[in-house]
């Protein structure tokens, strides 16, 4: 690829995607592990922060430094020292951006040049930059992925979720603009059903097109899942009961809106729900309880029965009251699934797993040169 080794100091590869929510994060957390796990000091960073936690500014600083929040629970998450952990160039958010198209200030600048002053300054090892959320995402900073890759001459990683034989188009797409720094690409969220026919047909062919395929993971409803207290905030919900336990983790949306003999053998068939039903359904809210359920959502007018409140308190299942009404709340739910951060450990620890029995990383740890054994 006509790169320094990556070994050397200030060696970086780049993961990205196609378009937002394709599970960089999953990707870079499993990727990380194996690298830790073979001896090879790891680092990470966001070039374009997303979500700001300010860390405080150091003596003489200027202004706090911007650590994303991926930045910080993914070094969290792999123990990494703060040193590891690279502040961001740049904030997206639309103030920032407006600023930006207004006085026609397309380059990366200063801030991308202490960037990578300080990526150029690290250590032996190898530092992993979590690009953008698209190919275009970043453009108005001087920071997309493409952007990005020819600055630093950083190899990339693409992870793309997988549909069908179209979902190519993207990946040709991303070949083109990158050339030879595109180190590899790992389909994600494939059907289950469907990874052995990807791995022994899909994969040869997007080789033959000089596109390497690093792994084929399958859809998993544990990395789509999203936290109660995530679906009361987008639902800007009552919580009624339980509020502790809006960690839980909810997996498949139900609707309450059938007969209660239909309603409890649905249930049965499905596991961790969020149970969308009206506020005057009490046979429905109760048989809910009964199942694989992690919070019960009330629409519509009325108040919950005390002894509904009181069921849910003793098997502890969360209770939101919503003013929308069903149709409404079921599509705020149905648009959060897949579409929220890798923020909890029990995803991160899962992560770990998948990546390592679906991507196959020799290949791309030969490529750059990295002094770890094969």
């Amino acid at each position: 690829m006509g790169q320094a080794s990556p070994s050397a100091p200030g060696a970086a590869l780049l993961v990205g995607s196609c378009e937002p929510f394709s599970g960089k994060s999953a990707v870079v957390l499993g990727l990380a592990r194996q690298l830790l796990q073979r001896g090879l000091p790891v680092r990470f960073g966001k070039p374009l922060a997303t979500s700001l936690d300010a860390a405080a500014p150091a003596a003489g600083d200027a202004a706090p430094e911007l650590i994303d929040d991926d930045v910080h629970f993914v070094g969290q998450i792999l123990g990494l020292a703060d040193d590891q952990l690279l502040p961001s160039a740049h904030l997206l958010e639309p103030a920032a951006a407006q600023a930006r198209l207004l006085a026609g200030d397309l380059e990366a600048g200063a801030g991308f040049e202490a960037f990578r002053a300080r990526l150029a300054a690290a250590g032996e090892g190898l530092t992993l930059l979590e690009a953008a959320g698209s190919l275009s995402e970043g453009l108005l900073y001087g920071l997309s992925l493409p952007q990005l890759a020819r600055a630093l001459q950083a190899p990339v990683v693409l992870v793309h979720p997988w549909s069908d034989a179209s979902s190519a188009d993207a990946l040709l797409q991303a070949h083109g603009l990158l050339g030879s720094l595109l180190a590899g690409v790992v389909l994600n969220a494939v059907t289950p059903e469907a990874v052995p026919q990807l791995r022994a047909e899909v994969a040869p062919a997007l080789e033959r097109l000089g596109i390497p395929v690093l792994g084929v993971m399958p859809r998993s409803p544990l990395l789509r899942s999203v936290t109660v207290e995530e679906l009361a905030r987008r639902l800007d919900a009552r919580v009624l009961c339980c509020r502790e336990r809006l960690d839980l983790l909810v997996e498949t949306l139900s609707i309450g809106a059938m007969n209660v003999n239909s309603a409890m053998e649905f249930f049965r068939r499905r596991r961790n729900m969020a149970v969308v039903t009206g506020a005057d359904r009490t046979d429905i809210q109760l048989a809910a309880l009964e199942a694989s359920t992690q919070c019960l959502i009330l629409t519509g007018a009325g108040e919950p029965l005390p002894q509904l409140i009181s069921r849910a308190e003793e098997l502890e299942v969360p209770l939101l009251k919503v003013e929308h009404d069903t149709l409404t709340t079921v599509e705020v739910i149905e648009r959060t699934f897949g579409h929220v951060r890798l923020h909890e450990s029990v995803k991160a620890s899962y992560a770990f797993r998948l990546v390592e029995e679906h991507c196959d990383f020799e290949r791309l740890y030969r490529q750059l040169r990295l002094p770890v054994a094969a």
